[in-house]
């Protein structure tokens, strides 16, 4: 018996305890997932959490009374009959749609489901499962569709990997970006404004700033240079690179404005494109290496918006590179070391790396996705780095490599692109002028790190857990002084560390030490600075560090030093030294 029947016989299961409580509800569909399953319902009243006790309670009980669960063949006009005398419309739907002359059903009891299989021959075999949350849905995915409620839940083999899972969800859930967010004041989602559209409070502003500014230090330093583009453009450039024709259904709506239709950018791609169309480009300039932090909108159904990861306007670090054929390897190679550096400065270590291979749908010629499938494949080979063949998963303008980032909870993460484009140079007709003085065709390649900076921001706050790295932290400092007596000192020092360009902030109000050191803790302030009149008398200042505790009383040119270093070295574990 495999995870995934399981999990199968499982949503069939949790169906059975719906109708056997709520004889009323409509049955969707119950499909198992990479971490359970779930199955959707039609009902007038939301689910609530004691709705999901009573279910999960008479799932166990349905999985003790060890119920056989047998596949029968019905003709389909029997089947459609005998869910429509059952009320159950959606499933009608559905046998008619995908039912073949004769379909296939399995039954349990008194419930019996349209479903190819395969599923475990009892019911006693579901022994180890967890219903877990409740969520709306559109039957189909369509959002015009009729609203169904999802009962989410998880299930395994043995008791401990469920317990393992069980405690993995909680450790997420106390990391939940949303939540964190929120607690920490970091950014927020307001409907007055609309669904997907981020604000930005000050403390997450400080830390995408810091963000940005190494992100551009590290380009400059990388031999690229930078743009600015604007938000919207002419529609007709739109239908030039093909996005009217593949990606219509993210565009927002056009505007009106004067005589001419604009549109908002979904891509900050062919805007580069037409910087480099705004001369002739000859062989000795290549490559050019671009990079925009580009703001860009795309339609997301909002069932589908999720806080930071999931928007309708968002960052881009984008880069595109133009250059000869004979630089592609090379140029290859130094993306996938600047994008890996890059991601390890923020303490990110294991990755998972992908070269995906010509879709179904594809434009250029074949033996041209080969060539350069394996160039990709022979730059990661050079670099001794593993990857896995994701077949038949590039975009249909050509191969790609993808890197997935690894947080503190083992989940991965799609952040970083590097994808070789046969399309945008022909349909922009991008040339260069080579060494024989004949026009050539460019090649251009797509790059991001982090993907977008708003999806980033919230895979570091759930990889932190909030508690963001010195170098990160919105306030790296909380000044605490013990008494009014202290406060001068107190300003003094926070003067003397502002001059230091160290973040920090001062504790004026008159509640006692031990109530502002645990606000400093809730706050994840990484370091903590209390000072009181024997402090004040010797230069010193008693030091704190986040989660660790008192540390002892230190100089304060030492706290600066060591703090400035930490700073720079990116410190994650902050242990004192001098």
């Amino acid at each position: 018996m495999d995870l995934e029947t399981l999990r199968h016989s499982a949503s069939h299961l949790l169906a059975q305890a719906v109708l056997d409580i709520f004889p009323e509800v409509k049955l969707g569909i119950g499909p198992p997932t990479e971490t359970g399953f779930f199955y959707e319902f039609e009902r007038e009243k939301p689910f609530t959490p004691e709705d999901l006790e009573k279910i999960e309670m008479r799932m166990k009980n349905l999985a003790q009374q060890n119920i056989p669960i047998e596949k029968i063949s019905l003709p389909k006009d029997e089947v459609i009959k005998l869910f429509s005398e059952k009320n159950q419309d959606l499933k009608v739907e559905l046998i008619i749609e995908k039912g073949d002359e004769m379909v296939s059903l399995y039954k349990q009891g008194n419930f019996i489901d349209f479903c190819l299989g395969p599923h475990v021959p009892s019911t006693n075999f579901i022994k180890y499962f967890k219903l877990l949350y409740v969520s709306g849905s559109y039957w189909k995915g369509d959002e015009k569709g009729r609203k169904l409620q999802r009962i989410y839940g998880t299930a395994f083999l043995d008791k401990k990997s469920l317990e393992e899972h069980l405690h993995f969800l909680e450790e997420a859930k106390k990391r939940d970006h949303r939540r964190v967010g929120k607690d920490l004041d970091l950014f927020s989602v307001r409907d007055e404004i609309g669904p997907g559209l981020i604000l930005w409070h000050p403390k997450g502003s400080i830390v995408r700033k810091i963000i940005e500014d190494f992100w551009r230090e590290e380009h400059l330093n990388n031999g690229y240079e930078l743009l600015f583009t604007p938000h919207i453009a002419r529609l007709e450039l739109w239908n030039t690179s093909g996005h009217l024709e593949y990606y219509w259904e993210n565009m927002y709506p056009e505007m009106k404005l004067e005589s001419d239709e604009y549109e908002l950018k979904p891509m900050n791609c062919p805007f580069h494109i037409q910087v480099y169309n705004s001369k002739l480009r000859s062989y000795r300039e290549l490559p050019l290496r671009w990079a925009e932090l580009g703001t860009v909108y795309r339609y997301e159904r909002s069932g589908v918006l999720h806080g930071l990861m999931r928007v309708r306007g968002f960052t881009q670090d984008d880069a595109h590179l133009f250059m000869r054929e004979d630089q592609l390897e090379d140029e290859i190679e130094k993306l996938l070391v600047f994008n890996l550096n890059y991601l390890k400065a923020f303490s990110f270590q294991d990755f998972e790396i992908y070269l995906s291979t010509r879709p179904d749908r594809f434009v250029g010629e074949i033996k041209e996705w080969e060539k350069f499938t394996q160039i990709l494949k022979n730059s990661l080979e050079k670099l001794n780095i593993k990857y896995r063949i994701d077949l038949g998963a590039g975009v249909f303008y050509g191969p790609k490599i993808d890197i997935k980032i690894k947080d503190v909870l083992g989940r991965s993460w799609q952040c970083s692109t590097i994808q070789v484009d046969f399309n945008l140079p022909i349909r922009f007709d991008l040339t260069y002028i080579g060494e024989d003085g004949k026009q050539n065709r460019v090649i251009m390649i797509h790059r991001a790190i982090m993907g977008s900076l708003e999806r980033f921001f919230g895979i570091l706050i759930e990889h932190y857990g909030g508690s963001f790295p010195l170098w990160l932290s919105p306030y790296q400092v909380e000044i605490i002084p013990v008494s009014e007596k202290s406060l001068s000192y107190a300003k003094k020092i926070k003067e003397r560390f502002q001059k230091e360009k160290i973040r920090i902030s001062l504790s004026e109000r008159s509640e006692k030490v031990g109530y502002k050191i645990r606000e400093a803790e809730t706050e994840k302030i990484p370091i903590m600075i209390i000072v009181g009149e024997k402090e004040m008398k010797n230069n010193t200042a008693s030091l704190r560090i986040h989660k660790k505790g008192d540390i002892g009383k230190y100089k304060i040119d030492e706290i600066i030093r060591w703090i400035k270093k930490s700073i720079k070295n990116k410190t994650l574990d902050l242990e004192f030294r001098r």
